[in-house]
């Protein structure tokens, strides 16, 4: 019986101290400061949408928003990294998913400069972006294609931007962000027709920010093998109504032997570099309006 006893103290004791350590790595991992690395590059669960966050030595750029609930969500997240300014804030196209959050975050952050492509909606997100950024004297850039932002010793070239009306997400703002060695290709919700535009250029990058949310309407295998990604970033809600990522994207990219990372099955993705290597951690993050997570 007194052997029973032990054992049973003894697994107690043990089961607290894995939990202690478990429960510390989390709060770790939850606080660790964005500073850690000296490149940084955060694919941020925001559900069906997207928004991304690059650090280079301190120095912050936005790459979209979210949709409209994300964004006072988005700012109480940037805001506990310490984060006071954006260098660069950049709305890739003026869809909804991509932009809606970004009123919030230029009432609640100092901006640097302002990009977006030139088209107009009557969506009120847009409407309210273009209220604002006079009233907080935010310059505001149309970017062309080769145009160069740098933060730090981090660059930011527009590879494709366009001004069609009918299919606006082939006017999104494409990036190709270089940090030292390591490639980071950005494609926001630019389609086929992008893709096709892009194969003279150069696309290859160690890791894609895979086009349209993983829709059949982009990432073709012609595409895809010419930027040869080693890691491909999806970002998309958990059970989304349009059924994103669609399974041909993931079998082509599987067929690359390319390492996917989803933001409805891990939460927010993120990306550390030292200008070699790249090593990637995934975290839960409060920044998605949505009430279904799946991590």
């Amino acid at each position: 019986m007194k052997r029973i006893l032990y054992w049973i103290v003894f697994l107690l004791f043990l089961s607290f101290l894995l939990y202690q350590t478990l429960d510390t790595k989390e709060y770790q991992s939850k606080k660790k400061p964005i500073e850690d690395a000296p490149f940084q590059i955060y694919f941020i669960d925001v559900g069906q949408g997207d928004c991304i966050l690059i650090q280079s030595h301190g120095e912050y750029s936005l790459v979209d928003s979210g949709n409209y609930l994300d964004g006072e969500k988005l700012v109480s997240y940037f805001q506990a990294l310490g984060i006071e300014k954006f260098q660069h804030v950049i709305g890739t196209h003026v869809h909804e998913d991509h932009i809606g959050g970004m009123n919030r975050i230029l009432k609640s952050f100092e901006i640097g400069t302002y990009y977006m492509p030139n088209t107009s909606t009557e969506y009120s997100s847009y409407l309210s972006i273009m209220d604002t950024l006079p009233k907080r004297n935010i310059s505001y850039v149309v970017p062309k294609i080769g145009d160069i932002f740098y933060l730090n010793d981090t660059t930011l070239e527009v590879l494709s931007i366009g001004e069609e009306q009918e299919n606006m997400n082939n006017t999104s703002i494409v990036l190709k962000v270089r940090y030292q060695d390591t490639t980071y290709l950005l494609m926001a919700d630019a389609e086929k027709e992008v893709e096709l535009e892009l194969l003279n250029k150069d696309i290859q990058s160690d890791v894609l920010k895979v086009g349209h949310h993983g829709s059949n309407y982009a990432s073709s295998a012609q595409f895809l093998q010419k930027v040869k990604p080693k890691y491909a970033i999806i970002s998309v809600g958990l059970e989304n109504e349009y059924g994103l990522p669609k399974k041909g994207t993931l079998d082509k990219l599987e067929y690359l032997n390319t390492e996917i990372h989803r933001t409805d099955i891990e939460g927010t993705i993120i990306l550390s570099s030292n200008g070699k290597n790249i090593s990637i951690r995934t975290e839960k993050t409060d920044t998605n309006r949505e009430e279904k997570k799946n991590y």
